[in-house]
């Protein structure tokens, strides 16, 4: 009995060890189209791009070189959904504020509104640093195009909606090689834990 309590206990240290072994290895999916090319997977990456932020500071794909960063779209003025998609964004802040490889970018999909100066006044109530979240406003077209272009999510006008827009609630992890590695329901607390979640998992492929 004792040698076959050996055995077992043996067997079972095994698993688990394999168990972790496999948390370790597991790496996030990556999203959006892919093509083959002698014989190379080519996965969808962010396109190039070129904003001003809320310090009249341009931003490009290049302000991200060497970072993960979450991507989201919203308008100031918004009645429904940004206020929360804020409060939740505020957490993934405050987690990773000290954290040089994590930065925050939010599209305002109302330009003509959202004036550089109103974003610097937003992001000041919100109490956050510019260096790490860039409050982004430009060409109205531009900003809907890299929305469903390269982060896959929708913005339109629509005047029979509240504050006269439609657009995506999501949050969506961006990589270091400008690849998608997940999307996240912004307005959901539960889906911003898996988020955080998912950028711990991703910032230890770069370790």
């Amino acid at each position: 009995m004792k040698n076959k309590g050996s055995i077992l206990l043996t067997f079972l240290t095994a698993v688990i060890a394999l168990s972790c072994d496999l948390q370790t290895d597991k790496k996030l999916p990556y999203l959006g189209r892919r093509q083959i090319a002698n014989g190379d997977t080519i996965f969808h990456t962010i396109a190039d791009f070129k904003f001003v932020n809320q310090d009249s500071n341009y931003v490009t794909q290049e302000t991200f070189a060497g970072k993960i960063y979450v991507a989201d779209f919203f308008f100031t003025s918004c009645p429904t959904i940004c206020p929360v998609m804020k409060t939740q964004m505020l957490r993934v802040y405050e987690r990773y504020k000290d954290d040089p490889q994590v930065s925050i970018l939010s599209h305002s999909i109302d330009p003509q509104h959202d004036t550089v100066a109103l974003l610097k006044s937003f992001a000041g109530r919100l109490g956050v640093e510019s260096n790490k979240w860039h409050f982004i406003t430009g060409d109205k077209e531009e900003i809907y195009k890299v929305g469903q272009t390269s982060y896959m999510v929708s913005a339109v006008e629509d005047p029979t909606e509240p504050g006269g827009f439609i657009h995506s609630g999501a949050f969506i992890l961006v990589d270091k090689q400008r690849r998608v590695r997940g999307i996240y329901d912004g307005t959901l607390s539960d889906q911003v834990d898996i988020l955080m979640s998912d950028m711990d998992l991703l910032l230890k492929e770069y370790d």
